[in-house]
C-alpha cells in the first residue's frame, strides 16, 4: 500500500497542472494580501477563491487523474493486492497532493499576512474542501465508466454545491418565510460543505450581524466550541461517507 501511495504522490507532484495550480494560488493570494488595505477584506477575497476555485480544481483534477490511471489500476488488480488498499492508496495520494498544493498556495500567504484564528480556520477549511471534493470525484468515477460522463458528473456536482444548492435553499426560505425555520437552517447548512465552511469563516469575521436573525442563530451555534466541533465532524463525514461508498462499489465492481 505504501509503495502505491508513494508512486501516486510522486506522479501527481510532478504534474504540470498541479504545479501551475499551486503557483496560481500562491500568486493570487499573495497579491490579494499585498493590495488590500485591511486583513478582513483580504480574507474575504481569498475566501472566494477557496470556496469556488479550490473545489473545482480538486474535483476535476481528481476525476481526470483516476480515469487516466485506469490501466495502472487494472495492472495492480492483476497482482495479489487487495482492492481496498489500491483504492485507498489512490485517494490518500490525491488528498495529500491537493492538500499540499493548497497549503503552499494559500497557507503560506495566510500565515505570513494573517496569523489569526480566522486565517487558520480559512486554511483548515480549504484543506478539508480539497480532500472532500477529491472524495466526491472518486465517488463519481466509480459509478461511471465513460470518462466524458464522469467529468461532466463531477462538474455538475461542483455546480450543485456552489450555485444550485444556495438557490434551492433561498427558494425554500422564500416559500416557508411564514414559519420559524431558522434553526432548521443549521441542519441544512451541514448538507453542503462549501456553505458550512463559508458560515464558519464569516462568523469569525463578525459579519453575522449582516445576516439578521438567521445570523444570530448561526452565531449562537457555530460560534460555540460545541458548534465548531460538530461542524468539523460534519466536514469529516463529507470525506468518510463518499470514500466509504466508493470503496464498497470499487470492491465489487467488475472491471
Amino acid at each position: 500500500m505504501y509503495k502505491i501511495f508513494k508512486y501516486v504522490i510522486r506522479d501527481i507532484l510532478r504534474n504540470r497542472i498541479m504545479l501551475a495550480y499551486t503557483a496560481l494560488l500562491l500568486l493570487a493570494s499573495g497579491s490579494i494580501f499585498s493590495l488590500e488595505d485591511t486583513s478582513a477584506k483580504a480574507i474575504l477575497s481569498v475566501l472566494n477563491i477557496v470556496l469556488l476555485i479550490v473545489p473545482l480544481v480538486s474535483i476535476v483534477f481528481a476525476t481526470i487523474y483516476v480515469y487516466n490511471s485506469n490501466e495502472f489500476i487494472e495492472l495492480l488488480l492483476s497482482q495479489p493486492i487487495q482492492r481496498k488498499k489500491i483504492w485507498l492508496s489512490i485517494f490518500y495520494g490525491l488528498s495529500l497532493s491537493l492538500g499540499l498544493a493548497f497549503l503552499v498556495g494559500i497557507g503560506i500567504p495566510v500565515l505570513l499576512f494573517e496569523r489569526s484564528l480566522t486565517g487558520l480556520l480559512l486554511v483548515a477549511c480549504g484543506a478539508l474542501l480539497s480532500v472532500i471534493f477529491a472524495a466526491i470525484a472518486m465517488l463519481a468515477v466509480v459509478f461511471t465508466r465513460d470518462k466524458a460522463k464522469g467529468i461532466g458528473t463531477a462538474v455538475l456536482m461542483w455546480l450543485y454545491f456552489t450555485i444550485l444548492f444556495d438557490g434551492l435553499v433561498l427558494f425554500g426560505l422564500f416559500q416557508l418565510s411564514d414559519y420559524p425555520i431558522e434553526k432548521a437552517m443549521i441542519v441544512v447548512s451541514s448538507l453542503n460543505p462549501i456553505d458550512l465552511s463559508r458560515i464558519l469563516i464569516l462568523l469569525k469575521l463578525d459579519i453575522s450581524a449582516l445576516m439578521g436573525y438567521t445570523g444570530a442563530i448561526f452565531q449562537d451555534f457555530f460560534g460555540t466550541a460545541t458548534g465548531m466541533t460538530l461542524s468539523f465532524v460534519a466536514l469529516m463525514l463529507w470525506i468518510l461517507i463518499p470514500v466509504g461508498i466508493s470503496l464498497h462499489k470499487f470492491s465489487k465492481k467488475d472491471l
